[in-house]
């Protein structure tokens, strides 16, 4: 059994080649090809949490887990483990650099077939781990031209905009507002752990597309009401784990449970089974919560690239 390091990771999984990936994953999911549980969570005392995530693709031929603990003072620790269709442990992999990669990827694939072809500017709430993934992968599939970026601390979005303004070739612009980041963009990005909204249904524009990935938990949201009301098109990675974990949609459809039946799987979507993009004046939304079949799907990638190096 192979154990895969983080160094590992981020040397043999590209983002194009992620993107690639985890809409493979998807499409085997909207196929009956693969199959995904929700997340579950164990708390183990009053701080500490376990979390763990499977899914089996049969047509990629592996199945797994990923388990991570959080806790307040030590931080998020992520391990994926692998197996062949046949059951044999394959690879244990080091997966905090892993899933903050799939994360960005999932959004990839959601703005490739929701946001307009000709956006071209970014608005961007967070400025931390994730956030890095979900710019770069948005600016894969769309040609964007800048970004702005807005964080509660001063120091970490600067820090943040001069850094991947370098890495990505367009600029990056710190403002001090959520409002200014998302006022007149074209893709807006929500990359928080806010337990209250930071993205509001008054600032939105017709055309826009929201990816809103920061949040898994039923009592966070980053968008109020009024933005997820307001959109004409509500895709999530899974609907099944969204009532579960999507503060967000839960919190909007508390008083009215038929607003569950305007949301679809990005899946579907690929597929052609649902609706995505009509028009160009939708807004639309992709709630990202992170599956399992995301980690597999590039899991399996990163072990086979490992195994071929030798």
């Amino acid at each position: 059994m192979l154990h895969i390091t983080e160094s590992q990771v981020r040397e043999l999984l590209p983002m194009e080649k992620a993107i690639e990936l985890v809409e493979e994953g998807f499409l085997h999911l909207a196929a009956a090809q693969a199959h995904n549980d929700p997340r579950r969570r164990l708390q183990l005392d009053a701080s500490a949490t376990l979390h763990y995530m499977p899914a089996v693709d049969l047509a990629s031929g592996y199945l797994g887990i990923k388990v991570y603990s959080t806790h307040p003072q030590t931080g998020a620790h992520f391990t994926v483990l692998l197996y062949a269709a046949d059951g044999r442990p394959l690879a244990s992999i080091e997966a905090n650099s892993l899933g903050q990669i799939r994360t960005g990827a999932a959004s990839g694939v959601a703005t490739r077939c929701l946001a307009r072809p000709d956006a071209a500017v970014v608005g961007l709430i967070g400025s931390g781990f994730q956030a890095e993934t979900q710019l770069e992968a948005v600016a894969k599939v769309r040609p964007i031209r800048e970004a702005r970026v807005f964080s509660r601390s001063a120091e970490r979005r600067g820090r943040f905009a001069a850094r991947m303004s370098a890495s990505l070739g367009f600029p990056i612009t710190a403002v001090e507002s959520g409002e200014q980041a998302i006022r007149n963009c074209d893709i807006a990005i929500t990359a928080t752990n806010a337990r209250d909204p930071v993205l509001l249904g008054e600032w939105l524009e017709p055309g826009m597309h929201i990816n809103a990935a920061g949040s898994n938990h039923a009592r966070r949201r980053e968008l109020d009401a009024a933005a997820v009301g307001r959109a004409s098109r509500i895709v999530a990675d899974s609907v099944e784990q969204s009532k579960m974990e999507s503060g967000e949609l839960i919190a909007a459809f508390a008083q009215r449970p038929s607003g569950w039946d305007r949301v679809v799987e990005l899946a579907d979507v690929l597929a052609g089974k649902a609706p995505g993009r009509v028009g160009k004046n939708d807004i639309t939304l992709f709630k990202s919560n992170g599956l399992a079949i995301e980690d597999i799907a590039v899991g399996g990638y990163v072990y086979q690239q490992v195994v071929d190096r030798g």
